[in-house]
């Protein structure tokens, strides 16, 4: 396995925390830092993709792919009576 390069950082963690760090670490039989990095990784990993879905969500809205609020209220209502509503669409 190739050797890459590393930095350390530092912080400051609750006891609390830094105690199911260590005995997460005791049951994996994994190292510390093991168990932070792939904590780490997960986080950025999460993060990221939520910032992809925010700005495809923008991107929707600045090109007016959404559906009205009121439509999608006003067909939510129409469900279970006689004559519901169709399914909104953009832009109605």
């Amino acid at each position: 396995m190739a050797q890459t390069d590393t930095k350390v950082l530092t912080a400051h963690v609750p006891l609390p925390l830094a105690e199911k760090v260590e005995q997460l670490a005791q049951k994996l039989e994994r190292s510390r830092g093991w168990i932070i990095k792939q904590a780490l990784s997960a986080w950025i990993d999460q993060e990221e993709e939520r910032d992809r879905l925010t700005r495809e969500a923008l991107a929707d809205v600045d090109a007016n792919a959404v559906i009205d609020h009121q439509a999608v209220q006003e067909w939510a209502e129409s469900l279970g009576t006689e004559n519901p509503l169709p399914v909104p669409v953009n832009g109605n």
